[in-house]
């Protein structure tokens, strides 16, 4: 809520050391987006101008948005403050400091080649005027044409010697000015995805302070009734802007900066404008009163908003009012669409207003909000009843609407007699329905309302669990306790999210073919011609090691098979001493062996009858082992088959020096006794692993990851970046969708003692500890330059952070670890093996064992492929089991109960073998156990874990005793 302020970028640091480097390929393909829009757009939006010229101001403190920074920044990531840049049509002039110039020259190359445009510098002296260099300038502007048409910004007046002179030097050079604003204006309105992940971060920052610092601070203000003043209000949360960390969010301080200074009104004073500011009175929060917060953050000098009304024991004015604003709020966020008009988006919340509180039409803002992004407030994309520019997607607005002074009621218990009421939302254009980045900073009336005047409710008998009474004033959505609103809301969204995933399920169930999985045999030849095959010494079984072989006798000749033929080989022993040896033989119809040729005739069993126990026992061991060695190679040569083939890694080269990252360990780790560490390079299309050995390198693309996070140290001790990919690959002769590189930021052994007597005041043992923290707050920090700097360079490539607020510890794999909620996944990256479970992958969650009485209970994940074995997680502690639940709802995953653990093979098998039959059995909701459960009273008993599955047919059937009458039997 800023309007004629501009800042001065901060440079994005683009290296390890935060030194500024241009980004050259981004540069290009700006530099060819903006002169295909002039070319296309030149009559009506570029005034026809043969030349673009623009000035940027001297450095300054002062916060404004100007057109000509916004251009530096979209084209060189940084504004040059005193510059003038000129664009031809096969020019691009430079009027600048010799340091910029330096600076500048990394462009001039790349332009040429590229774009067949060349990169002039006219380089102005200190002290100098400029004026020489200026002249030169206008000839090449003119170049032979008495009549050009030079475009400028018309609403920047000059400031500063330089643009001074240059302004009365253009005019007096004779040339014919035009406007370019709406030009620049309608080039920056569609983002790319760099300047989207930019703008989401921004927002992030801004509801996190929103939420976890200035609601928190009104909440403790009229607890404690204390008197605080708007401007405190004010400085505190600019801070929490500035420092990230006072938020409980990670983003790098030298990349953010507020929009605006922080706006708090309340008192019956209040100004919706773009220009309100924070004044020193104190904050009102008696009954009736009206609190307006409004936070902007930005983020690599892209800008998001936030704003919201909070209502002390409102009035029924105040909350009618609040509910139709809402409405009428949501309803122009819900309009825009690619292809609407910017003036439908404006009449879709007056018809809101009109419809619900036609009295209140007068008093609603002229306008729902204007385009964001470099600058706060994007000329020409203002949300009122006149503009007919069409949306399109990737277009990012601030969607702002309120009601201006409105009259309290007469019996209203406040002492002021007016109010108003505001929100703002960052909205981006979407195919599809416009995504809200704000929207976790809840705008609901329950959420809004403070009830200062509500009594603790009276002790309750004794229940199971907490009494989730609210005991002071807060406001609703961020209490720590569940009050019984929160739980009627939360049952309303779950019955919701049954109904939609139940219909899901049907539909792809309906869709899939859930065939057998069948591993297809491969036709293994023992010998390729007759004349091969060895000559029998007896008629004796024998094993043919060279040619994988087993040849048996079979009436009266030796018939080879090939190994890979055999399913299983055992030896036994009846009560007379016979010795007997029995070959299964693979064939149709195993659980898990399909073989071409169905209709021909297969042996399936033979037995052989020997008094040699010693020479049946050295068969019997050969073969097995044969057949292991075999099978080993075949499983390496398959799994390396289903490798998917990728492009080749593109070296970074020339064109700019790769981000690294050095003394990382890798997981999994490279064979050998001794291991070295390695550095982590990002590439124009991946990055790249490798260590002083030429066999130590693992190459990863960009296009190859599913999701990428970045873990930092806080009670562990690595310091992580954690890659899941789409695909496989190989480490170290390992098969691996999970690689992670990481840094131990302190020695996890330590002597105790030391060999000497330690003292809680030694400086040294002082010291060392300082170091540590230093380290790890040095480790932490570099790797999350790295992210950002990644996150910010290749579109489609975002780090991840887990929210270790959100964790649990369970079991998994037998091992007991600390399992993390992330915004896509449910992670746990600090053992191997490594757990990462998509979020989009998740069909339903069960929570089981969910008993009164019992300290732990089980979550079951049933995902999606309904192939995929069950993910378990044991022995979670039921103090967790609200923050899960909660959890769950909030990211949109169904969750059921149950009293114990359910067997999930059979329930997935019914639920593929008969679709219509799950639907008519009500869907899901056959797992809803409540009051049905015929197993309740087991509950209660000690937790046994269930047993695992059988296997299908094991692999020795050592069952079968005695031949049965089918099996053939010849004497050895």
């Amino acid at each position: 809520m800023a309007d004629s302020r501009n800042s001065n970028a901060r440079a994005t640091p683009s290296g390890p050391r935060h030194t500024y480097v241009i980004d050259v390929m981004k540069f290009i393909s700006r530099t060819r987006a903006l002169y295909a829009h002039w070319n296309e757009h030149t009559e009506d939006l570029w005034g026809s101008a043969d030349a673009l010229a623009v000035a940027t101001h001297p450095a300054s403190n002062d916060l404004r948005y100007l057109k000509s920074s916004a251009l530096h920044i979209w084209l060189l990531g940084y504004e040059f403050p005193d510059t003038i840049m000129v664009f031809t049509s096969k020019h691009i002039y430079f009027l600048c400091s010799k340091k910029r110039a330096a600076l500048l020259e990394v462009v001039k190359r790349p332009a040429h080649d590229e774009l067949g445009i060349d990169v002039v510098m006219h380089v102005k002296a200190k002290g100098d005027d400029g004026t020489g260099q200026m002249d030169a300038v206008f000839r090449a502007i003119r170049d032979g044409n008495e009549s050009q048409v030079v475009g400028h910004i018309a609403r920047e007046a000059p400031e500063g010697k330089l643009l001074e002179t240059w302004t009365e030097r253009l005019k007096n050079a004779k040339f014919q000015f035009v406007d370019i604003t709406a030009g620049l204006s309608d080039i920056f309105a569609v983002k790319e995805e760099t300047e989207i992940i930019n703008v989401k971060k921004a927002a992030y920052l801004a509801y996190s302070v929103m939420k976890n610092v200035v609601v928190p601070r009104l909440e403790k203000i009229i607890d404690e009734e204390k008197d605080v003043t708007h401007s405190q209000l004010m400085s505190l949360t600019e801070k929490a802007i500035i420092d990230p960390t006072k938020a409980d969010f990670k983003l790098n301080p030298k990349c953010v900066d507020i929009c605006y200074p922080p706006i708090f009104q309340s008192g019956g004073q209040y100004d919706l404008k773009p220009s309100a500011v924070s004044n020193d009175d104190l904050l009102t929060y008696d009954p009736g009163s009206i609190i307006i917060c409004a936070v902007g953050a930005r983020y690599n000098s892209y800008c998001s908003n936030v704003a919201r009304t909070y209502l002390i024991d409102a009035t029924n004015l105040q909350s009618k009012a609040y509910e139709v604003l809402l409405k009428a709020h949501e309803a122009a966020i819900n309009a825009l669409r690619p292809g609407r008009k910017l003036s439908t988006v404006y009449h879709a919340a007056l018809s809101v207003v009109e419809k619900g509180a036609p009295e209140l039409v007068e008093t609603l803002t002229k306008s729902a909000g204007t385009g964001i992004g470099l600058e706060f407030r994007e000329s020409g994309l203002n949300i009122n009843a006149k503009n007919d520019k069409v949306l399109r997607p990737q277009m990012v607005f601030n969607v702002s609407l309120g009601f201006q002074n409105l009259e309290c009621e007469t019996e209203s218990r406040s002492k002021k007699k007016k109010f108003s009421l505001f929100l703002a939302d960052t909205v981006i254009v979407k195919d599809e329905d416009p995504e809200i980045l704000t929207a976790k900073c809840s705008k609901l009336v329950t959420d809004v309302s403070y009830d200062k005047e509500e009594k603790p409710r009276k002790k309750a008998r004794r229940t199971s669990g907490p009494e989730n009474f609210i005991n002071k004033t807060s406001l609703r959505s961020y209490n720590h306790v569940v009050t019984k609103g929160e739980l009627q809301m939360r049952k309303q969204h779950q019955a919701e999210l049954a109904r939609q995933k139940t219909e899901e399920t049907v539909r792809r169930l309906a869709g899939d073919s859930f065939g057998s999985s069948a591993k297809i045999s491969t036709d293994s030849v023992a010998y390729k011609n007759v004349n091969d095959v060895p000559q029998p010494r007896d008629l004796m079984i024998q094993v043919d090691q060279k040619n994988e072989a087993v040849l048996l006798p079979i009436y009266g000749s030796m018939v080879p098979f090939h190994v890979s033929a055999i399913r299983n080989v055992s030896n036994q022993q009846d009560s007379n001493r016979n010795n007997y040896i029995r070959v299964i033989f693979s064939v149709p119809g195993a659980p898990v062996i399909t073989l071409k040729n169905q209709g021909a005739i297969y042996l399936k069993k033979v037995s052989f009858r020997s008094k040699d126990s010693k020479h049946i026992s050295e068969v019997v061991q050969t073969i097995k082992t044969l057949r292991r060695q075999v099978n080993a190679r075949e499983s390496g040569r398959i799994e390396r088959a289903t490798l998917v083939n990728q492009e080749k890694l593109q070296l970074a080269g020339n064109k700019f020096k790769p981000l690294r990252l050095s003394g990382l360990w890798i997981r999994p780790q490279f064979s050998g006794r001794k291991r070295i560490p390695g550095t982590l390079e990002a590439h124009t299309n991946g990055f790249r692993y490798s260590t002083a050995r030429a066999n130590e390198r693992v190459d990863e693309l960009f296009a190859n990851i599913k999701h990428a996070f970045f873990q930092p140290a806080e009670k562990e001790m690595l310091s992580i970046l954690h890659f899941h990919l789409h695909n496989h690959i190989m480490v170290a002769n390992k098969k691996t969708k999970d690689v992670q590189f990481y840094v131990e930021v302190m020695d996890v052994v330590q002597s105790l003692g030391g060999g000497r007597s330690s003292s809680v005041y030694d400086s040294d043992e002082i010291e060392e500890e300082q170091r540590e923290r230093d380290r790890k707050n040095k480790i932490n920090m570099d790797f999350n330059h790295f992210a950002t700097w990644v996150s910010a360079t290749w579109r489609g490539l975002e780090f991840d952070q887990p929210l270790r607020e959100l964790g649990f510890s369970g079991v998994t794999d037998k091992a007991h670890v600390f399992i993390i909620p992330a915004s896509s996944c449910l992670v746990m990256l600090t053992e191997t093996p490594f757990l990462v479970v998509s979020l989009s992958e998740i069909e339903i969650v069960n929570l089981e064992r969910v008993v009164f009485g019992h300290k732990y209970f089980d979550m079951a994940i049933v995902f999606k492929d309904f192939k995929k074995a069950v993910l378990k997680i044991n022995l979670i502690d039921t103090t967790s089991l609200e923050g899960i639940k909660k959890w769950l709802d909030a990211v949109d995953l169904k969750y059921y109960e149950s009293k114990v653990n359910l067997n999930w093979r059979p329930i997935l098998k019914k639920i593929t073998d008969d679709p219509h039959g799950f639907i008519d059995d009500g869907g899901w909701e056959i797992l809803n156990l409540d009051g049905k459960d015929s197993e309740s009273e087991e509950s209660d008993q000690a937790y046994e874990p269930p047993e695992a599955e059988s296997e299908s047919e094991s692999e020795d059937e050592d069952s079968e005793s005695e031949p049965n009458d089918e099996e053939e039997e010849e004497e050895d």
